[in-house]
């Protein structure tokens, strides 16, 4: 999107990574999960105390999407020990990429993409990785559009609901 820029997250910005991780969250999948599952998990994973020990983790980065002063994106990326499955120190895992429903169809999406893969290349990973949701067909149609290629599945405990998720990588050597 013209204009936007790529702005990594500190402590400071918190609160507003807070809004932002909930609201996309809930966008995404309160329609298709129940509302007990979603607040657990929002609670859960979106506190100020989880929030804060990921932003002082060295190995989690966290990037919002600015647009006018306005947030309109985020990426999270896992290093090493902090992915959430592989733990692969050639690897770099994007654990999420949000944007709020409002902005879709805007490129933002790709944009924060195509920050993940230079820091990716910044670190002189072998191969990018991540899982979406079997459901999440949009996600899935991005992520095989930029040349990723399902590799396996694992589960994604929503709350107390557990689901599918297709991983993908993408070979970058």
């Amino acid at each position: 999107m013209k204009n936007s820029t790529i702005q990594k997250v500190t402590l400071e910005d918190i609160a507003q990574l807070q809004k932002i991780g909930r609201q996309t969250f809930s966008e995404t999948f309160s329609g298709d999960n129940s509302e007990e599952d979603m607040t657990q998990y929002l609670d859960e994973h979106f506190s100020t105390e989880k929030l804060t020990n990921e932003l002082n983790n060295k190995n989690s980065e966290f990037y919002f999407a600015v647009l006018d002063g306005a947030i309109i994106g985020y990426l999270k990326l896992n290093f090493g020990e902090s992915q959430t499955e592989l733990k692969d120190t050639k690897a770099v895992e994007i654990e999420r990429i949000y944007v709020p429903k409002e902005f879709h169809g805007q490129s933002v999406g790709q944009l924060l993409y195509e920050k993940a893969i230079q820091v990716a290349k910044q670190k002189e990973a072998d191969y990018v990785w991540l899982g979406v949701w079997e459901e999440n067909k949009r996600a899935l149609s991005f992520y095989t559009k930029n040349g990723f290629i399902a590799f396996d599945k694992h589960i994604f405990v929503l709350g107390n609901d557990p689901q599918t998720d297709i991983m993908m990588k993408l070979q970058l050597k």
